[in-house]
């Protein structure tokens, strides 16, 4: 019970000092994770464990869609803003119609979609931290790759968390 415990607490700490495009990474990859376990059911041999499986992780993934979407600061955010919105509602249409049905290819069209906008977000996150890793660099020339490492993990904002989230 006691290493439960301090997984726990390593999570909610993780979560409570992540800047919010971490946030989105995070979501993101929970995401990506249940829509994984969702697919994998597929396999499953036992009808109840089958549809309650692909039932679970897709209304999981439709509970981060619809805290990714409800997340967006749509008056900062501008055409950004509105695109992400309109795919956030067609992902949750998509994987609606996929639970119903039980349809891979629905489950598989979303998972693909996501991975792409978790690749895209974490590209811009990195290249953010390491925007200010140089600019840190060029300003304290003594530091030493170690410490360039930590300062690149302890940034707060990506680039583009500001204008989309509140």
């Amino acid at each position: 019970m006691g290493s439960v415990n301090k997984l726990n607490a390593y999570r909610v700490n993780a979560v409570g000092s992540a800047s919010p495009g971490s946030l989105v990474v995070m979501l993101y990859d929970g995401a990506i994770r249940f829509l994984g376990a969702a697919l994998r059911a597929f396999e499953h041999d036992d009808p109840l464990d089958f549809n309650l499986t692909i039932h679970t992780n897709i209304t999981k993934t439709q509970d981060i869609i619809r805290e990714l979407n409800n997340a967006l600061d749509l008056e900062n955010g501008g055409e950004l803003g509105q695109n992400l919105t309109s795919l956030y509602y067609y992902f949750d249409q998509r994987l609606q119609e996929a639970n119903i049905k039980k349809d891979r290819e629905g489950i598989e069209e979303v998972l693909s979609r996501i991975s792409e906008l978790r690749d895209a977000w974490n590209e811009s996150l990195e290249n953010k931290n390491g925007f200010n890793e140089k600019s840190d660099f060029a300003s304290e020339k003594s530091r030493t790759s170690n410490s360039d490492e930590q300062s690149e993990s302890n940034e707060t904002n990506g680039p583009t968390s500001l204008s989309l989230l509140g």
